[in-house]
């Protein structure tokens, strides 16, 4: 009989079966296991309040525990369907063409770019934070010609602004963020779909920050492509994203020159997988996130229960309650047009005379809340407060003035 290997030793030989007998030898194993992989799993409880991702609700957690059924099952197929129609719900759109990618928002955004954008082509990118920054790079890497428009954290672009650039460059796409999180900015979409339309253009989306938690409506918008991310509003663990590409999108993609730099990103076989290319039999691609893609199919069922409406409302009314109270504590909202203010991230000045980053380590420590600081452009500049989805309540809200008062009291401010 082969000996049993236990985890507190490793065996001088190794013992192999062969159709010859039992051969020994001195075994390849020279790295023992590691003491911490003996012990078990710990994790501390945490309110993430910061800009993602936020705490999780009990249902969300419980889809994701699931019994994992095979990624190519008919019953998985019928899930990944029920995904399609609730982020079109989510989107408001009717597009076929949407589905979840396998991976965080970032694997949406370089989805868009490399499906769209052939090397040497035009694309002109709105920068106001770091978004905009990830996309001019994405875009460079792969070979385009990238222009920018450029605004310090917290500006936003005017549509004649816009139209100047599109004019100007003729690029075959243009990138702007909804909600940009590194600022806490909504931007406004009204006309910027038209504009582009009209220098036939097509128009890129960031929403991983604002879905479910500010308006926005992709095709009354024309929005050709959007995209978002789980772990902000829509409750979801991180590691899937949603994405919708219009009729127009899908022309330029799938009448490409050239094939797009990534296989695993490829849309011609992802509309496949997800059932969107009109073929009567789905053929493997890839191995997706089976336990991912039950908690936003769950994510996405909650959002459907309360309406799309009451989810931007409610956002709404926390906001303005956490503003007021953060006023009243004498701290400066960072965003001072409260139209423009992203109703999921809060951005505030840094309280003048304290280090941020000893604000930020003294509530973790004593209040167990996450906060965090600027991001990109705007570090230094904010500390971020996010409250979307599950987070999203009056009580939380009161929560985070609480901490911030007491370290405001007790993290001594500098002499300068």
């Amino acid at each position: 009989k082969v000996p049993a290997l236990t985890s507190a030793s490793v065996p001088l030989e190794s013992v192999r079966s062969t159709k010859h007998g039992v051969h020994r030898g001195m075994s390849s194993v020279t790295i023992p296991p590691p003491a911490c992989m003996l012990r078990p799993l710990e994790v501390p409880f945490r309110y993430l309040f910061g800009p993602g991702p936020s705490n999780v609700p009990p249902r969300i957690l419980a889809a994701g525990g699931r019994p994992i059924i095979g990624h190519m099952h008919s019953e998985m197929f019928g899930i990944m369907n029920d995904i399609k129609k609730g982020i079109q719900y989510a989107f408001q759109t009717s597009n076929n063409m949407t589905l979840a990618m396998s991976g965080s928002g970032h694997t949406a955004m370089e989805c868009a770019v490399f499906n769209i954008v052939e090397p040497g082509e035009s694309v002109l990118v709105a920068i106001n934070g770091i978004w905009g920054e990830r996309v001019a790079e994405i875009a460079e890497r792969m070979g385009a010609k990238v222009h920018t428009l450029f605004k310090t954290p917290g500006g936003h672009f005017t549509n004649a602004e816009i139209e100047q650039a599109l004019a100007k460059y003729k690029p075959v796409l243009f990138f702007l963020t909804h909600g940009e999180s590194s600022a806490g900015l909504v931007h406004p979409m009204d006309g910027v779909g038209d504009i582009c339309h009209k220098y036939n253009c097509l128009l890129l989306v960031d929403s991983v920050a604002s879905l479910g938690a500010a308006p926005l409506l992709m095709d009354q918008q024309n929005i050709d492509i959007l995209y978002t991310g789980s772990q902000k509003a829509l409750n979801a663990p991180p590691g899937t994203a949603p994405v919708s590409f219009s009729e127009r999108a899908c022309h330029k993609m799938f009448n490409r020159k050239t094939k797009p730099v990534s296989y695993l990103l490829d849309m011609t076989h992802l509309s496949n997988y997800w059932g969107n290319d009109g073929k009567p039999e789905r053929i493997y691609h890839h191995t997706g996130p089976v336990s991912g893609f039950f908690a936003l199919r769950e994510s996405l069922a909650i959002l459907a229960e309360m309406g799309l409406e009451n989810s931007w409302s409610h956002h709404t009314e926390i906001a303005e309650y956490l503003w007021k109270g953060l006023e009243d504590l004498g701290l400066k909202l960072f965003i001072k047009d409260k139209d423009l203010r992203l109703p999921s991230v809060t951005t505030i000045a840094i309280p003048e005379g304290y280090d941020w980053k000893e604000l930020l380590a003294y509530i973790m420590k004593h209040h167990r809340i996450e906060f965090t600081g600027g991001l990109g452009p705007s570090v230094g500049m904010v500390l971020r407060i996010g409250l979307m989805g599950y987070n999203c309540n009056k009580a939380n809200a009161a929560m985070v003035l609480a901490a911030l008062e007491d370290a405001l009291k007790q993290c001594r401010k500098s002499k300068a």
